[in-house]
């Protein structure tokens, strides 16, 4: 291997390391709020890219279908319980949520699919069709079950990964898509040609994680994730609700997982199923972040990346194994160091 490969590798890999750091917040922050381990992350990163290279060949993308449907579910769900409840005065939220927004923006996608308006108008229908599917896969599949063991939680998650690739490859089939980059300027630095699209998706990131800091230490809503992070019983007491840092927690992670996707739609093809893998590939940096910090969780994410890219070279026929095989040490060392605990039961 020469230097001039080596720096090759390292800027396809610190690429590739931005999403899965991206992808490692997400995770890190779902399961510290909720206890899920969120395999689905990668759906929304699937579900984001294949919409936005449909809208550009000027086709509805399957994911209206998925976003009315899943709305209505929820809908139902939380009328239902409403009439128990007899609290009437929640109908109209629950209308406008679960109903209202997700068909304003079916209706949007159907409006503008023929018409293939501007790159920049396309990718904020996407962020718009796959965004609100974070609160409605909550309510759906875990709010139920909230307070269920984390296995079961588990369980779940793979559940809820198997209906949206199945629905996935219902409404977008087995072909692969891959969407127009955003611009096709390239840079020289010394032996390296680095592609404007590279650049985004580095500079999406940053910025990114920047912005998740400036919520979680800025805003209420974001003090309210850190509280039941921390510890949900003592939020709980103190009037932060579960229900709403569970969808809000979601939400976050269905617009990053929708950011990840249309920053990766113009680099690689993506097909049904493809987003598990790049979900384990970030569950993998949030792993070597011990699950607790998010700077390393992005630390990891972008080792994950460089270690991918170096195997591509050296044996791309175990690239993936080799990925996976990292965090065997890393349990390893946690399991011998850290100190075992009875998780506390909720009433």
């Amino acid at each position: 291997m020469t230097a001039d490969i080596a720096l090759w590798l390292v800027q396809d890999g610190v690429t590739n390391g931005a999403i899965y750091a991206l992808l490692a917040l997400a995770l890190l922050l779902v399961f510290a709020v909720t206890r899920v381990i969120f395999v689905p992350q990668g759906e929304f990163i699937a579900y984001a890219a294949l919409s936005l290279g449909l809208l550009q060949t000027g086709q509805v993308p399957g994911t209206v279908y998925v976003l009315v449907g899943g709305g209505l579910l929820a809908a139902a769900f939380d009328i239902a319980v409403a009439f128990r409840e007899k609290a009437m005065g929640r109908l109209p939220r629950i209308l406008l949520v679960y109903v209202a927004v997700p068909v304003a923006m079916a209706a949007l996608a159907w409006w503008a699919a023929p018409r293939k308006l501007d790159m920049w108008a396309q990718v904020l229908i996407v962020i718009g069709l796959v965004v609100p599917l974070g609160p409605i896969l909550y309510r759906v599949a875990y709010q139920p079950l909230a307070n269920a063991s984390v296995l079961v939680l588990f369980i779940i998650s793979m559940a809820a990964h198997y209906a949206l690739t199945g629905l996935g490859l219902v409404f977008f089939g087995g072909e692969g898509l891959r969407s127009a980059a955003f611009s096709d300027a390239k840079f020289r630095l010394g032996v390296l040609d680095i592609t404007a699209q590279s650049v985004w998706v580095v500079s999406a990131s940053v910025v990114g994680m920047i912005a998740l800091w400036l919520f979680f230490e800025r805003t209420l809503y974001g003090k309210a994730l850190r509280a039941t992070a921390i510890n949900r019983v003592g939020a709980r007491l103190v009037g932060i609700p579960t229900e709403l840092s569970g969808s809000l927690s979601f939400l976050v992670a269905a617009f990053i997982g929708a950011v990840s996707g249309v920053l990766i739609a113009p680099i690689t093809t993506i097909y049904y199923d493809t987003g598990l893998m790049i979900g384990l590939k970030g569950f993998v940096g949030a792993i070597l972040g011990g699950m607790a910090s998010y700077p390393l969780a992005a630390a990891g994410a972008v080792a994950v990346g460089l270690l991918e890219s170096f195997s591509s070279f050296w044996a791309s026929a175990l690239k993936e194994s080799i990925v996976f095989t990292l965090i065997i040490p890393v349990l390893v060392w946690r399991s011998l160091t850290s100190r075992h605990h009875v998780e506390d039961e909720e009433e």
